[in-house]
């Protein structure tokens, strides 16, 4: 199990802001478990990193960093 979190460059949709926007961990199974940072908050469960780096990558404005 690893932690991660994502920190972004850009907020494109005016919601998540800049820095730190996120808190994740990556279980050995491979599936991520993450929460959002923000006012509005949320926690979502994804089959793999890809999978989180594809839907809030925004093209290397965000990026995965591991802990």
């Amino acid at each position: 199990m690893r932690t991660f979190q994502l920190h972004r460059a850009v907020d494109e949709t005016g919601i998540s802001g800049t820095g730190i926007v996120a808190e994740g961990v990556q279980f050995t199974s491979g599936w991520c478990a993450m929460t959002w940072l923000s006012e509005i908050s949320s926690l979502a469960f994804y089959p793999s990193i890809e999978n989180v780096e594809k839907i809030h990558g925004h093209n290397g404005k965000t990026l995965v960093v591991w802990l």
